[in-house]
């Protein structure tokens, strides 16, 4: 992806219908554990072990906040 086109929070364009496009925030680590409310090392094993979507950017690892909420969902109604 274009450097332009992602802003400082290091979110990215996604396409809404025609519309401009929508912003997702790529979270760190440290994000997703505050987020989920878990320490920071529960969320790199699950990452590590595939239990969390994400992905690794420079060898540190990373999740957009849409997918891993649309993971959760899916995860809650079964």
């Amino acid at each position: 992806m274009d450097k332009h086109l992602m802003d400082s929070n290091g979110a990215e364009p996604k396409m809404n219908e025609g519309k401009r496009p929508e912003r997702t925030q790529i979270m760190t680590t440290k994000e997703i554990a505050k987020y989920l409310g878990v320490h920071e090392m529960t969320v790199y094993r699950w990452l590590k072990k595939g239990v969390l979507p994400g992905f690794k950017i420079g060898g540190r690892w990373r999740s957009k906040k849409d997918i891993l909420d649309n993971y959760l969902v899916q995860k809650m109604d079964k």
